[in-house]
């Protein structure tokens, strides 16, 4: 089960949040803060797996909390959950201890992958913020090595020209969190569609061309 705190000021972003995530046979809401300070003392007492952060909070500002969070619970994996995508914001978040980073025009699937990913120490950023994120935070390296090992075998798999649902029997994950790896994948190697991912695996011989892809 992965334990959840929610922390966000407006009652109504909670509230959707809190129905949202209570429909996850895996997900457990712990705790709510309505404030950074809040949002310390709940991950000091609760020791979530997960916490969902929107970064514009009174008493304490949501950059500040992250660094006080991961003091106070290191393994607490914080998802900040924001409209603000401008580089300080984005990149302060990250160095303080955000493990990933979406903007609230997310659709509520893809927060709900997000939040698995999030618990097995994975990262999800959005579309709009990912390359930037990649260029600036991590060193100049082949977008190959971004990938983690399950993106590898999403990748592989998608070679193969199979579909999101096969994927996930295959790999033995839900559908949606197949779809943010794909998300992942096309960002970080910065292709637009599946067709242009698989040219990518056969090119770096993830795939033997002797085998019989299908069909993208």
């Amino acid at each position: 089960m992965i334990r959840v705190v929610i922390v966000d000021d407006h009652a109504i972003v909670r509230e959707g949040l809190r129905f949202l995530l209570s429909q996850q046979p895996d997900m457990e809401i712990v705790g709510e803060a309505e404030d950074g300070l809040q949002a310390v003392e709940q991950s000091r007492s609760l020791l979530p797996d997960v916490l969902l952060l929107d970064l514009l909070l009174p008493r304490m500002y949501g950059i500040e909390a992250i660094w006080r969070i991961k003091e106070v619970s290191p393994r607490t994996q914080i998802l900040v959950l924001t409209s603000y995508h401008e580089d300080k914001q984005i990149f302060g978040a990250i160095r303080a201890g955000a493990l990933s980073y979406l903007l609230k025009d997310t659709q509520p699937g893809d927060i709900v992958a997000a939040i698995r990913l999030a618990a097995s120490g994975e990262s999800t950023l959005h579309p709009q913020i990912a390359r930037r994120v990649f260029h600036e935070v991590q060193p100049p390296q082949h977008a190959l090595d971004t990938l983690t090992t399950r993106e590898r075998d999403v990748l592989i798999e998608l070679a193969h020209g199979r579909s999101n649902r096969e994927i996930a029997a295959r790999l033995m994950l839900g559908e949606q969190t197949i779809k943010t790896y794909v998300s992942n994948i096309f960002t970080k190697l910065q292709v637009t569609d599946r067709t242009q991912a698989a040219i990518y695996a056969l090119r770096q011989h993830l795939v033997p061309l002797e085998d019989n892809i299908e069909q993208i």
